[in-house]
């Protein structure tokens, strides 16, 4: 990847977060500036590099490109909701994703039932056919809640559906993860990476419909099977993937994985107490959001962007701290007091930085 193409999307991200706080500072009651913080960072910035990365070529092809600029009106056309603009670039978006997946995998995804199909082909196919099927169901959504009504639920809201974006991102890092552990299909534990995909992309479609209907006790057996699931990921990736720079911060995204599955199952027991206030629980809520996008996700978008420059010239414990430290402490704070926003942005534009323009070289990093 180029230096131009690195600082645009460093650039878009550091912006995305920046947004995450400007309510802060500027409450709007009209305008949601979380719409352009996911969009940005999942939408914008994370599809076009799983586009980008998906077709393999040096340079980015005319495809990204148009991916990348209806992205961005669709960013900007649902903050400003003008949503029929926003349903008619969704239609581009969902050809262009499309044409992307056939043209590496095909129409139908036959290749999730095929035992000679890697998992880590597996997850790369679900995470570009989950971001289709992500703007497809969020204009329907829109369609609903803007003009038709047809369906009435308090869970459907498109702020709700709009976070799906991170899923496609979440999928496409576990490729990475399972990349590096393909030695093991032929050891005989292809059988166990196969229950964490099918638990995974599966668990998480269904865990999405229970959030819809608030069926709280099906939610915990759900995300339990998920931290299951994650938690081994974790055990095979550190046991067996070969030693590697990349495997430092692919390790490090799994804990915030695991984070996001320990807060998420915590949530779901708070939100069953009797007297629940979500005002008081907000603060575990953003933990949850921030250990998901800027912690899971930007490790596994920051070594698809550097995958062909490996080693890098940096000190791995250090960034690695700095990314926790920002993620799970100063990012969720800042949503409550302005000066841990302003520590936030500045520590997490060290770490994109850092991760995106480290030179290629001898890289440092503790034996």
């Amino acid at each position: 990847m180029n230096t131009q193409l690195k600082f645009l999307f460093s650039f878009i991200m550091i912006v995305a977060l920046t947004f995450g706080f400007i309510n802060i500072y500027f409450p709007l009651e009209t305008y949601s500036f979380e719409r352009l913080h996911i969009f940005l960072f999942n939408l914008c910035t994370g599809g076009t590099i799983l586009l980008y990365y998906t077709q393999g070529r040096h340079r980015v092809s005319k495809t990204v490109r148009i991916f990348f600029f209806l992205s961005l009106i669709y960013a900007f056309s649902a903050f400003f909701k003008l949503y029929p603009l926003t349903l008619l670039v969704s239609l581009g978006l969902c050809f262009v994703v499309e044409k992307v997946r056939i043209q590496r995998f095909s129409l139908i995804p036959l290749q999730f039932l095929k035992k000679d199909v890697s998992v880590s082909e597996k997850f790369h196919h679900a995470s570009l056919w989950c971001l289709s099927i992500g703007i497809g169901m969020a204009s329907l959504v829109i369609i609903n809640n803007e003009y038709t009504l047809w369906v009435q639920m308090e869970k459907l809201t498109l702020n709700t559906f709009f976070l799906g974006y991170s899923f496609p991102l979440s999928l496409i890092t576990l490729s990475l993860v399972f990349g590096n552990l393909k030695k093991l299909e032929g050891a005989g534990k292809k059988a166990v990476m196969e229950i964490c995909f099918w638990t995974i992309t599966l668990g998480v479609i269904i865990f999405f419909v229970f959030i819809l209907f608030e069926r709280f006790i099906p939610q915990i057996f759900v995300t339990s099977a998920l931290f299951a699931a994650v938690v081994t990921v974790f055990y095979l990736y550190y046991t067996f993937a070969e030693r590697m720079q990349q495997k430092l911060f692919l390790t490090s995204g799994i804990g915030f994985l695991i984070v996001t599955a320990v807060s998420g199952i915590a949530y779901i027991f708070l939100q069953m107490q009797e007297g629940y206030d979500p005002e008081k629980t907000k603060w575990l809520l953003h933990i949850h959001v921030f250990a998901s996008l800027y912690g899971w996700n930007l490790c596994g978008l920051s070594v698809i962007c550097r995958f062909d420059d490996f080693p890098i010239q940096l000190h791995s414990p250090t960034v690695i701290f700095v990314h926790w430290l920002t993620a799970l402490v100063l990012a969720p704070l800042g949503v409550f007091y302005g000066w841990f926003a302003i520590l936030a942005i500045l520590g997490y534009a060290f770490i994109t930085l850092t991760l995106f323009f480290s030179s290629n070289g001898k890289h440092i990093y503790d034996k």
